[in-house]
């Protein structure tokens, strides 16, 4: 079975605005700034073999101030900037009552049925608490970027760069082999 590294769209491999605190996720194409710092996390890892996969809730998109069009361009766009081989999306509403709405498990369900991966042998990138919870009810492991949007709910490593956090999936990697065989 395949593994695959899970990132979080907005606040890790695309910078966001901050108002208070809430992050404010583009609303097009011309707001949509891909996280330079991502691009060679994401080729060393994709060189190592892992997928690299996008997660991303866009109520925008239900509430009608982002078109859908527009969010694929955005995607457009961060494939083209970055090694990413795929992007899962939750379009709903918190009230909606979505599974693939993080912190469900729908979205990296669907991924591993997709891709035949094993979860247990997959990791969580994120900035916020939604991820982490989503990871640790499918058995992944998450690594948070230091943030004020990690909460106080479960995480299994918290580190202040994507560097740190590429190094620490690097580094894991041979102990979940052992683990499994």
């Amino acid at each position: 079975m395949k593994s695959a590294v899970f990132f979080e769209r907005d606040g890790v491999l695309n910078l966001v605005e901050t108002q208070g605190q809430q992050q404010i996720a583009p609303k097009c194409v011309e707001e949509f700034r891909p996280n330079p710092d991502a691009k060679p996390v994401l080729a060393r890892l994709k060189r190592a073999g892992f997928l690299i996969l996008v997660t991303t809730n866009q109520p925008g998109v239900a509430h009608g101030y982002i078109p859908r069009r527009e969010l694929d361009r955005m995607h457009e766009l961060l494939r083209g900037c970055l090694p990413v081989d795929d992007i899962f999306v939750c379009i709903h509403d918190g009230v909606d009552g979505c599974p693939c709405r993080k912190p469900q498990t729908g979205l990296l369900t669907e991924a591993a049925f997709k891709y035949h991966l094993n979860l247990e042998q997959c990791f969580v990138v994120s900035d916020k608490w939604h991820d982490a919870q989503a990871a640790h009810r499918v058995g992944a492991i998450s690594l948070l970027l230091q943030s004020p949007w990690i909460g106080k709910g479960h995480h299994d490593v918290v580190l202040p760069t994507l560097e740190a956090i590429g190094e620490k999936i690097l580094s894991s990697r041979p102990n979940l082999a052992a683990a499994v065989s």
